[in-house]
């Protein structure tokens, strides 16, 4: 069965963006006259729960999304991805869950559809939604994962990455048992779903574009202009 839940990272600093977070956070900096929060949002199917963290400049963020039926987990401390989807358990109530970056914007199918097409319980216990570097738009570097026949992502020392995390996933939170830590990157769950063999990818077949820095936000808009034509 797909997710009942979400989890929406808003809590980030948004240091690469220089001037434009200096006094917003980043999930609410417009792309094609829309908060970059939600383009995330729209993504979302009727009837799941939705938990949104919160840190820098979370009031912003509180009243963006108020009144909208969000559940909000604020972090008094930066806890990183691990951490804050820790702490957000008790209001995810769901397992799995699906995570959902909101500095990208997607076009073609939706990703948690494609996600919720491809997840397997059975021999899984994390998929990303990955796509090429060629098509990974605003992203740099060769990529994150090597990516076997079979949707089996891999990395480490000397790997040839074959493909880009685009920051939506299918995670259980079981995984978090492998990590004592209170504040973690996400690098650590998946680096535990791959040495149970349980870490694989599902390709994007759309258009993906990373809106980490601000040179990012002319790719973004044309991207979407694009997918309206």
């Amino acid at each position: 069965m797909p997710p009942a839940a979400l989890m929406l990272y808003a809590a980030g600093f948004g240091t690469r963006m220089g001037a434009l977070t200096a006094d917003r956070p980043k999930p609410l900096i417009p792309v094609a006259g829309r908060a970059l929060i939600d383009h995330a949002l729209a993504l979302v199917p009727p009837g799941l729960r939705v938990v949104v963290n919160t840190h820098y400049r979370a009031d912003q963020i509180a009243a963006h999304v108020a009144g909208r039926g969000f559940l909000i987990s604020h972090e008094p401390e930066l806890l990183e991805t691990g951490g804050g989807l820790r702490a957000a358990l008790p209001l995810l109530d769901a397992d799995p869950v699906y995570t959902l970056n909101t500095d990208a914007v997607w076009t073609g199918p939706n990703p948690l559809e494609t996600l919720a097409a491809a997840w397997d319980a059975s021999r899984m216990d994390a998929l990303l939604l990955v796509l090429p570097p060629a098509r990974a738009t605003g992203h740099k570097g060769a990529g994150d994962f090597a990516m076997a026949a079979d949707g089996a992502l891999s990395r480490g020392p000397g790997f040839v990455p074959a493909v880009v995390h685009s920051g939506a996933q299918i995670i259980s939170p079981r995984l978090l048992e492998a990590v004592p830590d209170r504040i973690f990157s996400s690098n650590r769950l998946w680096d535990a779903a791959e040495a149970r063999g349980r870490l694989f990818g599902v390709i994007h077949p759309g258009g993906w574009c990373d809106v980490g820095q601000p040179e990012s936000l002319p790719l973004a808009e044309a991207l979407l202009a694009a997918a309206d034509v």
